[in-house]
């Protein structure tokens, strides 16, 4: 793909998983044409429902998940390349994923036999960890990145 030819470049929770940030960051930044942006969406490990969870959380998602990100962290990373933030997007419904989730991982039973999932107390905490995202779409558990050049 020549330089500067991308006018938009998405990754839904794509980045977690890729050895080399940086170098993927490098990449898309020289993709996108001057205009461009890049959508990047990845889960918050500092969302309500990760803090609810704790290492039960099913975004941590270890080994398939290399990294974890914050808001803060994201935005060291993309400065750190050259882009910057303009915009935070919610993604509403994945923090009623991760909650059915991580309450099924939280109930397991050894040896790896799987837990049910509390379909009230997770559908509770969904629904707080976006009540707590209302107003402040960083806190979502996931985010939606809209970067610019």
């Amino acid at each position: 793909i020549p330089d500067a030819s991308c006018d938009v470049i998405t990754l839904w929770h794509v980045l977690e998983h890729v050895h080399d940030l940086q170098a993927y960051l490098r990449q898309f930044r020289k993709l996108l044409t001057r205009d461009g942006r890049l959508v990047i969406a990845v889960p918050n490990y500092t969302s309500f429902d990760a803090s609810v969870y704790k290492k039960f959380w099913a975004a941590y998602d270890v080994p398939r998940h290399l990294y974890h990100f914050s808001p803060n962290s994201m935005k060291l990373l993309i400065t750190k390349n050259g882009m910057r933030i303009i915009k935070f997007k919610p993604m509403w419904f994945d923090s009623f994923y991760v909650s059915f989730l991580s309450s099924k991982y939280k109930n397991a039973r050894p040896p790896h036999r799987p837990g049910k999932t509390n379909w009230i107390t997770a559908s509770w905490n969904g629904l707080v960890s976006n009540l707590e995202a209302l107003f402040d779409h960083q806190k979502c558990s996931s985010v939606i990145y809209i970067i610019s050049k």
